[in-house]
């Protein structure tokens, strides 16, 4: 469908409650919370508040093979955070963290408490606390750091950009589509090349970088994110293909995909993990 209206923006942009799709009930142009409401706390170190997206998961993987390594410390509690229903604006949520956002930490191991916010970050926190999945210093450290950060910068036009007006938004327009299916073509092409030399994408190393990149582009290539496989013609990126099979078959990762997960075969749920 080609879009042949224009819209001329006003001179003032005013919130319209009843516009942006699927997810109008929870956008709004301010922060802060809607309400009180104290976060649940159980009885381990890390306080894990998410749900099963791909920024979720990418915490859920990395603290399953953390244990899988032997870090008792890296127990966890998973409390569900319904973002459909608004619980990440709760008080108690936002204290946590303020952009209101999954996935959230607290680190209860620390005095005070350690909070920890926005994804990449968390990973980061938790490779460095435990001196897992993140070499310490060097040439290769950096390398790992280039693919988490660009992970934290690409995946938004897939997200935010491909996915919201391919998948949800209310009406679908030509040119929005193409523009960012265009650019996640271009993103897997960036991540085919890298990969077509080396396992994983920092090098001979699983690490961070793979756990970040695999939940939004592995599960792109492997049909499991917006049921673009076919448009997007996922076949062609060969060695994402490969990197992300060898990915999907760790043990850690088949049970990190499953916390927080409310929605698909019951036997692949895991609501809530204590």
């Amino acid at each position: 469908m080609t879009d042949k209206t224009s819209y001329t923006p006003p001179a003032v942009w005013t919130w319209d409650q009843a516009s942006g799709g699927k997810f109008a009930n929870i956008n709004r142009p301010i922060a802060g919370p809607t309400h009180d409401k104290a976060l649940p706390v159980g009885k381990h170190p890390l306080q894990l508040y998410s749900l099963a997206t791909p920024n979720g998961v990418k915490v859920t993987i990395l603290l399953e093979e953390l244990l899988a390594l032997g870090h008792s410390g890296a127990e966890y509690d998973a409390w569900l955070i319904k973002i459909n229903e608004g619980d990440q604006f709760s008080s108690g949520f936002v204290e946590v963290n303020p952009n209101s956002k999954i996935p959230a930490l607290l680190d209860r191991s620390t005095e005070p408490p350690t909070r920890v916010f926005e994804s990449g970050s968390i990973l980061l926190y938790l490779a460095e606390k435990f001196g897992a999945f993140l070499p310490p210093a060097g040439a290769q450290r950096t390398e790992v750091m280039n693919w988490l950060f660009w992970q934290m910068g690409s995946a938004p036009y897939l997200g935010g950009g491909f996915g919201h007006f391919y998948a949800y938004a209310p009406e679908k327009f030509e040119y929005p589509i193409n523009r960012f299916a265009m650019e996640v073509k271009r993103q897997l092409d960036v991540l085919n090349r890298n990969l077509a030399d080396r396992p994983y994408m920092a090098g001979d190393d699983y690490t961070i970088a793979d756990i970040a990149i695999y939940p939004w582009y592995g599960a792109l290539v492997q049909g499991a994110l917006y049921s673009a496989s076919e448009f997007l013609a996922v076949h062609e990126y060969t060695h994402v293909q490969r990197w992300a099979a060898a990915i999907a078959a760790r043990p850690a990762v088949e049970r990190g995909r499953r916390v927080n997960r409310v929605w698909g075969e019951e036997s692949e749920q895991v609501p809530e993990r204590h």
